[in-house]
């Protein structure tokens, strides 16, 4: 799954760059989301939507992203967790789980005790997001995450696809030890 998140472009950037992302990715498998712009995502022929808690609500977006889109929306403490989980949502962001550079106003990190308690309120798959590393991937997904978002330590790697692939190794490993 790949986001397409980028809080400073215009409107039309936007669209274009999704547009593009969603004809290359989505033919090929690749679930492609953009982040808070559910009328963007249903133009470009995404497979979806994340909002944050400051966008449209979750079933506001489903009336504009219908099934087989995907709603996905950022939690950041127990009762936005709880408010999440009553609603339509295909997945539920939790974080974030550690620091995180690559948002200007980052909400309060949560740590991997909200995921925990997430865990056990849900049966909703579960994203960590925030300041995830290779280094902790695994203990992220033993406290409970279906999956993990990383901007930062692929975009930074010498060779992000190397990255990716260990991502993916460390997913890999963690869905074998669920079995």
């Amino acid at each position: 799954m790949i986001q397409l998140r980028d809080k400073r472009s215009t409107t039309r950037r936007t669209y274009d760059c999704s547009q593009q992302m969603s004809s290359l990715l989505v033919p090929r498998g690749v679930r492609f989301i953009v982040n808070d712009r559910a009328d963007i995502a249903a133009m470009a022929g995404a497979s979806g939507v994340h909002m944050g808690q400051d966008d449209l609500p979750v079933e506001e977006a489903r009336k504009i992203c219908k099934p087989p889109c995907w709603v996905g929306v950022s939690t950041h403490n127990i009762n936005q967790l709880r408010a999440a989980n009553s609603t339509s949502a295909d997945y539920i962001a939790v974080g974030p789980i550690f620091p995180t550079v690559t948002k200007e106003n980052p909400d309060p990190v949560v740590g991997l005790k909200l995921l925990r308690a997430a865990r056990k309120l849900t049966h909703k798959p579960l994203v960590a997001i925030g300041g995830i590393t290779l280094a902790s991937a695994s203990e992220v997904y033993a406290a409970g995450a279906d999956s993990i978002a990383v901007i930062r330590d692929l975009a930074s790697a010498d060779d992000p696809a190397t990255q990716v692939r260990k991502y993916l190794d460390v997913a890999q490993r963690r869905l074998f030890t669920r079995s």
